[in-house]
């Protein structure tokens, strides 16, 4: 017979075996068998009644450990972006402790309020006492809510800005922060949501009145969490900076680097130059220039700046503001590459051959100064022929040699193929008191195209440079797309009587030569639009997957350190790969990296998010003095619950919703991925040419309704459905029932 094992032995069986604590293991692990089990059922119950242990269901946990699976809900991040939780059920001695939680590029976002249910493991030395990985998240309800109030006898309610979001939230009289009727205010949620009746909030911040122009930007800024203001600490440390000198550093101020910008640009962090290579043995070649601010000299790892910095992870742009990732003391001044004054750089010399083909690059820590600060429209206006007062001096030393090393490259392009998509891009155009003059779309020239081709380069330079020299590094991602949803792209240019090749490896060069056979035809757009809903999204990772948008094998983000955290990470690199000082990537840095690649990730795409929530309301306002005219457009998404139309003017998309598709009733085949007329059998699928007539436009929610008028030329009846051609409940049932079959025997057959 074993002897039993004391009470502190159980005790530490239990701590270091969280997920075998029932009675049955704990018998098994100390050997107890028979009559001894009550012995042990004793001791237990002993442990429990001391409050050592908490009996849960038929195992016993040690009441100051969290189980391996707990509830926890989502706390404010650290200063340096950090995610942390706090268990909702703590019975042990003391503060509840923390939780680090570690993401996954494919984790949602979490925000402050979340609860979520996370697999748990105890860490030693740390802040932290746990570190926590998301298995989901519990409920859908948003903690904060930013929306319209609307007072009432007893307080109000909350109606969200958010279109996606129909609920509103009730606030007692004592939580109205003082609102008053119709401010846009910022809430959050207070108490549990019951199962009944609206959800309660307290209003934490009023933002002001929502129809100001100047509104709709601050309420995408706070709807996606974006940080808009700096902390004392981060202002006080940017501006006690000084310029850098020439100590340690190459001096490159007689090399003529221009910044090449657009004309409202707010920054200058990139500037080039260009000369013919002079070796005899790269006849025709080309000497290109690209410098970088240096912004590493001044954000230093572990700084107020570069918690702050890591916190935003970019910078974000809308129509009449920028929020910046750097304070305006470091990316409007100090890291802003100005004419006429000195600024520390990171420069890459890069030969090319007069074909494009790179031979050899080299980076330099320097010191230049740019003798102009050009935009682009003045500068292809030069090289067209109409050269300014600014750039007819600049034509033959500096224009000229640009756009030939740029035609050079030109032709490497055209070789290696990158994805070409066709997808005009559209602006907003503000009057100076912040209402819209005009939805534009941005005009693209040779002189946007060889700006990004220099940049293209740099960047690939950075990335062979680190490799080569195998220091760590954030890579951008951008993966080859998936099977499904080439097959998806397939069956779209096949409707449209286009081909894609098929039964060989995916490249670029193939989906370019489907989008060049829908050059010029109705389709063109729809194919675009298809092919860039095929694409996975692009990420940032320590580990290199390659960037199968631009057909390279690898891809670094270096030449925009102002606005991007992963461009400072790799300036990082590169410091501590050529020993250029001790402002290079730490240890800590290094160690964290692939978790400051899924942070930066996430916050790149919640400013996308936030940017193209701002252009819809943008948008919604410019078309609301417009509602009952009749626009013209194509069909650019089927849902089940209605279509969404683009409409040629502007490019903004509307939804017309099942009821206002015209007298007939229109059921959804999910697996065609289009709606079918109950009597006429009409079909409505992706690319159709419609005309419609606006029926609302939401500013504050940057939602557009329309009603369908014509479909390809033809009258859709109006007026009140009939009833006669909608198929009964049964019907419906047995359709989908069939559709899933259908789909079960093609996935089938695919695998």
């Amino acid at each position: 017979m074993n002897k039993l094992p004391t009470k502190d032995e159980i005790l530490t069986w239990i701590s270091d075996n969280p997920t075998l604590t029932a009675k049955r293991d704990i018998a098994k692990a100390f050997g107890i068998k028979g009559a001894q089990r009550i012995d042990l059922k004793r001791i237990l119950k002993e442990l429990e009644a001391e409050g050592h242990l908490q009996k849960r269901k038929k195992t016993y946990r040690d009441r100051d450990k969290l189980p391996p699976v707990s509830v926890l809900r989502m706390v404010a991040p650290t200063a340096d972006g950090d995610l942390l939780a706090e268990p909702l059920e703590w019975q042990g001695e003391g503060a509840a402790p923390v939780v680090l939680m570690i993401v996954k590029a494919s984790d949602p976002a979490l925000g402050e309020g979340d609860q979520i249910l996370a697999r748990l493991s105890a860490v030693a030395g740390e802040s932290h006492a746990y570190e926590g990985r998301l298995i989901r998240r519990i409920g859908t309800n948003p903690a904060r809510v930013l929306g319209i109030f609307r007072a009432g006898a007893e307080g109000g309610r909350i109606v969200p800005v958010d279109k996606g979001e129909q609920t509103e939230w009730t606030v007692a009289a004592g939580a109205t922060h003082g609102a008053k009727d119709g401010e846009l205010v910022q809430a959050e949620q207070a108490g549990p949501r019951g199962r009944m009746g609206l959800p309660k909030a307290r209003i934490v911040d009023r933002l002001g009145d929502p129809s100001q122009p100047r509104a709709v930007s601050l309420i995408a800024i706070h709807q996606h969490g974006i940080p808009d203001r700096f902390p004392d600490e981060v202002i006080a440390e940017a501006d006690s900076m000084k310029p850098a000198g020439l100590t340690g550093r190459a001096d490159l101020r007689d090399m003529p680097l221009v910044t090449i910008d657009p004309s409202d640009a707010r920054d200058h962090d990139d500037a080039c130059y260009a000369e013919a290579d002079t070796d005899p043995q790269n006849k025709g070649g080309h000497i290109i220039w690209v410098a970088i601010a240096d912004v590493a000299h001044y954000v230093r790892a572990g700084s107020a700046l570069d918690r702050e910095a890591r916190k935003r992870g970019n910078s974000s742009y809308f129509p009449d503001r920028v929020v910046p990732m750097l304070p305006d003391r470091l990316s409007g001044d100090l890291c802003s590459l100005h004419e006429g004054v000195p600024r520390a750089c990171v420069a890459v010399r890069m030969q090319v051959t007069e074909t494009g083909e790179k031979l050899s690059h080299s980076f330099v820590r320097g010191l230049m100064k740019s003798p102009a600060s050009l935009n682009y429209q003045e500068v292809q206006a030069a090289q067209d022929g109409a050269p300014n007062e600014t750039c007819a001096p600049l034509m033959d030393d500096v224009i000229g040699p640009l756009y030939a090393a740029y035609y050079a490259l030109r032709a490497a392009r055209a070789l290696r193929q990158p994805l070409e998509l066709d997808l005009p891009e559209r602006k907003v155009v503000l009057t100076e008191a912040g209402e819209v003059a005009s939805i534009d779309y941005a005009e693209r020239l040779d002189a946007h195209r060889m700006i990004e081709e220099f940049m293209v380069l740099a960047n690939v330079c950075a990335a062979e440079e680190l490799i080569k020299r195998k220091s760590a590094q954030l890579f951008r991602v951008h993966e080859e797309p998936s099977a499904e949803k080439i097959e998806s792209l397939r069956e779209v240019a096949q409707a449209s009587g286009l081909t894609l090749a098929k039964g060989q490896v995916l490249k670029t060069m193939h989906l370019n030569r489907l989008l060049k056979q829908a050059e010029g035809l109705e389709e063109a757009e729809l194919i675009n639009m298809s092919t860039l809903r095929s694409m996975s999204q692009a990420y940032y990772s320590k580990d290199n997957f390659s960037h199968f948008g631009l057909a390279l094998r690898a891809y670094s983000h270096f030449t925009s350190p102002i606005r991007r955290y992963a461009d400072l990470v790799v300036h990082r690199a590169l410091v501590s790969a050529h020993g250029w000082g001790e402002d290079g990537l730490t240890a800590a840095d290094e160690a964290r990296l692939e978790e400051t690649a899924q942070h930066i990730s996430a916050t790149e795409r919640r400013s996308m998010l936030a940017e193209r929530d701002t252009t819809d309301r943008y948008l919604a306002a410019y078309l609301n003095k417009r509602v009952g005219e009749v626009f013209e457009g194509k069909v650019s998404g089927i849902a089940r619950f209605g279509i969404f139309v683009k409409l040629d003017e502007t490019g903004a998309d509307g939804l017309v919703p099942m009821r206002a598709l015209g007298r007939e009733y229109f059921t959804y085949d999910a697996e065609r991925g289009v709606l079918i007329g109950s009597e006429t059998r009409r079909e409505i699928t992706l690319g159709l040419r419609v005309k419609v007539k606006l029926a609302e436009a939401a500013p504050v929610t940057g939602g557009i309704a329309l009603e369908l008028l014509e479909i390809e030329g033809k009258t859709v009846p109006q007026g009140r459905k009939s009833g006669r051609g909608k198929p009964p409940r049964r019907a419906q049932h047995k359709a989908r029932a069939k559709a899933a079959k259908t789909k079960r025997k093609v996935e089938r057959k695919r695998k």
